[in-house]
């Protein structure tokens, strides 16, 4: 089954106003994330936005652009907005690519999308990767999630999870923050309150736990860059790209 791409993109970041439009490698950030979408296989690669200076220079690369609400309080009430713009119908499958992931593998793209696609019981699916750093562990930047033995998500967490959890080990995962959604799903999430979980983990996909969707978990097939929350995000992903 075929299936899109929708990049929300906000201009107001608290570390780095503009962020998608930062400069790397003489491209805005916004692009090289677009760019690396296009080479997935979607079928159709959106990005969403409530700013005109983003929409603005979306299109002059080349990109479709949703303008969407500026009440959203997160890019899945963005996403879901552009679904309903577009009349997509229950069955058919989004993929939310952050605009702040410029170094996503592509082949992640299409391992969410046909992870959601084989494992018709589920509404989201999404990554993982093995937390290999003993102080990864510890840091609550790092969200960790527990998978059952069919790779359904137990829970989410900043805090340690498991108790004994070790890098060593390998028993210790951190989620990817990427997602593809049946839009039947999306269009009950964003009538949801936030529940107590979601505002005590500061976890959005918890309210879909929460509501009783199940949400498919799978190790990641290639390893995923971080994407750029700071300064010094931007300049070593800025430093990679001019190596090569």
């Amino acid at each position: 089954m075929p299936f899109s791409v929708v990049i929300p993109a906000r201009y107001a970041a608290n570390r780095l106003p503009g962020k998608p439009l930062l400069d790397i490698a003489g491209k805005p950030m916004l692009q090289h994330t677009y760019e690396q979408a296009m080479a997935s296989g979607a079928e159709q690669v959106y990005i969403a936005t409530d700013d005109e200076r983003i929409k603005q220079v979306a299109e002059d690369f080349g990109a479709s652009v949703f303008m969407t609400s500026a009440e959203h309080r997160s890019g899945t009430d963005r996403i879901q907005e552009v679904a309903q713009q577009l009349k997509l119908t229950d069955e058919q499958v989004l993929v939310n690519v952050q605009a702040d992931e410029p170094l996503l593998p592509p082949v992640a793209i299409n391992q969410v999308a046909d992870n959601l696609q084989q494992h018709p019981q589920v509404g989201i699916a999404t990554l993982c990767e093995v937390i290999t750093a003993q102080e990864e562990i510890a840091d609550p930047h790092a969200v960790k999630v527990v998978m059952d033995k069919d790779g359904l998500a137990l829970y989410f967490s900043r805090a340690i999870i498991p108790h004994q959890a070790s890098a060593s080990a390998k028993n210790c995962f951190r989620h990817v923050g990427i997602y593809a959604y049946r839009v039947a799903v999306l269009n009950r999430f964003v009538k949801w309150p936030a529940s107590e979980l979601e505002i005590s983990e500061k976890l959005e996909q918890l309210r879909a736990l929460y509501n009783g969707i199940r949400i498919h978990v799978a190790i990641s097939t290639e390893q995923i860059p971080g994407g750029i929350d700071t300064q010094r995000d931007l300049e070593a992903v800025r430093a990679l790209l001019a190596s090569r």
